[in-house]
């Protein structure tokens, strides 16, 4: 894996040292949005919508790379793009031109000047996904759009045991809806779950993670914390790799990217703090 990247940043080199290079962090609502990817039947895909404004400012057609992509109605808090750009361009002044032609529900939160082969999924070393969940009886008429209304008691302790079991490198095939996925292994560093007020959050952290995983693994967790599947079950769940044993796909709208990590340093911070909860 690490050589195939190796490879590909070599083969971009002589394309870089004519261009700069930016790192622009995204926050959007993904409610109305198809998901990240630019698709040729929809304009509502966020990265179709930055493409075109950013080409707007520059004169030219224009294309940026995401970290990774989010489904249809997945938001993101720190979602990560990389921009190539033969002219230099004032940070400050083009992030307040981008965001003046940006809808309202997505937000350009930085911009930074990287070196030349920084490539914003190919660079990074980890992610960060947040899942949210209202256990209320009758969801809080706000949480509506970015939370999972789960009106269940749940048993933490049960969860807690379970996310033990997937912590680490395994082959992840239980855990995706696509089965055309031939490299299945992933690793997860860390696994958060915080109860407070009627409300759960859910933090997984991995170098990477497969079509629906995040979701399926909070659904997994969920059915596990209501006793449809046993923590003791988990690793035999891993080790089946069939789909139909693990849990429900908990909806898009309760998911949030939240950050990339690009060094080894910020990911151990990130995995430390919520082992530390």
């Amino acid at each position: 894996q690490k050589g195939d990247r190796d490879e590909d940043l070599q083969s971009f080199r002589p394309f870089y040292k004519r261009m700069n290079t930016y790192r622009i962090t995204v926050a959007y609502d993904g409610t109305a949005y198809r998901g990240w990817q630019r698709q040729e039947n929809t304009e509502l895909t966020v990265q179709g919508i930055l493409e075109r404004r950013i080409s707007e400012i520059t004169g030219k057609k224009t294309v940026v790379s995401g970290s990774g992509r989010t489904d249809s109605g997945v938001h993101a808090l720190g979602q990560e793009c990389s921009l190539y750009l033969e002219q230099e361009i004032d940070m400050d002044s083009f992030e307040k031109q981008l965001n003046e032609l940006l809808p309202e529900d997505i937000r350009v939160l930085d911009i930074s000047r990287e070196k030349r082969d920084f490539h914003a999924r190919k660079s990074a070393v980890g992610k960060c996904y947040e899942y949210r969940i209202d256990l209320r009886d009758k969801m809080e008429v706000f949480h509506r759009k970015y939370r999972f209304h789960f009106p269940h008691p749940v048993d933490i302790g049960a969860m807690e045991k379970a996310a033990e079991y997937l912590v680490g490198t395994h082959d992840f095939s239980a855990f995706t809806d696509l089965k055309e996925d031939k490299d299945t292994v992933r690793t997860i560093y860390a696994v958060g779950i915080v109860y407070e007020k009627d409300t759960l959050t859910l933090s997984w952290i991995g170098d990477g993670f497969l079509y629906h995983m995040v979701r399926i693994l909070t659904g997994t967790l969920l059915d596990v914390g209501t006793g449809k599947i046993k923590a003791e079950e988990i690793p035999e769940i891993l080790k089946a790799k069939d789909r139909k044993k693990s849990g429900f796909p908990a909806p898009a709208k309760g998911l949030f990217l939240d950050r990339v990590f690009y060094t080894e340093a910020e990911l151990e911070k990130a995995v430390q703090k919520i082992r530390e909860k």
